[in-house]
């Protein structure tokens, strides 16, 4: 499987008696949006915030779906000498570290799931794409401008501002730091799961931290492929837990590794 070289960010000191922690990003995020989050964790852990391949300053690729990402991950490393580390993913990144567990369990000391199952959803980004898509960028003055064009498409303002991070000014001309062409065609890739039936349940430590007013992680949807996890629930927090309580978050997350 063809692997592509991950931009990254390293905080914290490098400590011989624990194992690194490895932070991975959901969809249209990058490493930019765990920053505050992993200076934090650097205070007590020497962690790494990945671009997972197509987001970020990483390397586009046309293929993007959960095996590729996780040897993504195990290419990252084994080139920078990592033998085993603590993986906390969100989403996005959530699943491909939940693939990588399954796939590699004697590469990963602690899993922290952060908000999502390893399952197939519903819900498809193929409108939130198509929206994107549609702004006009040749004729766009302002960020702004980017976020009223949008609103009727995507009406939640902090979801808008969100995504419009992948919009860069470049030589006085916006352009998507994204390729939504290849984010359209591997939509169904991100919502979705690898298939299952050819691996072991993950027999390691793994805590699963939940948005109390989420609906996307339920116990039953992760005992059978995770059957020593915990799960806890996090109360008034969605999908963005990290970001709308990440005082206990953070507590939660470091209770876990300590």
């Amino acid at each position: 499987m063809e692997t592509v070289a991950l931009a990254y960010e390293v905080l914290g000191q490098a400590n011989a008696a624990s194992s690194p922690l490895i932070i991975l990003h959901g969809f249209f995020a990058s490493s930019r949006n765990w920053r505050q989050v992993a200076e934090k964790l650097s205070a007590t852990h020497h962690v790494y915030v990945l671009d997972m391949r197509n987001h970020g300053a990483s390397t586009h690729h046309t293929t993007m779906d959960y095996p590729a990402m996780a040897a993504d991950v195990l290419a990252f490393m084994d080139a920078h000498s990592i033998k085993t580390a603590n993986l906390l993913g969100h989403s996005m990144g959530g699943k491909a570290a939940m693939w990588f567990a399954l796939n590699h369990p004697q590469r990963v000391d602690n899993l922290l799931i952060a908000d999502i199952a390893p399952v197939t959803y519903q819900h498809s980004f193929n409108n939130l794409i198509t929206a994107l898509k549609s702004l006009p960028l040749e004729t766009l003055k302002n960020r702004k401008q980017a976020e009223l064009w949008l609103e009727t498409e995507i009406p939640e303002l902090s979801y808008r501002q969100f995504l419009l991070q992948n919009l860069v000014l470049v030589e006085g001309e916006y352009s998507w730091r994204v390729d939504l062409d290849i984010f359209y065609a591997t939509g169904d890739n991100i919502i979705g799961f690898p298939d299952v039936t050819a691996v072991k349940p993950y027999q390691g430590k793994a805590l699963f931290l939940a948005g109390g007013d989420s609906n996307y992680v339920s116990a039953e949807q992760i005992s059978e492929l995770f059957p020593k996890a915990k799960l806890n629930v996090i109360v008034n927090a969605g999908h963005w837990l990290h970001v709308q309580q990440p005082v206990e978050f953070l507590r939660l997350v470091d209770v876990f590794l300590a």
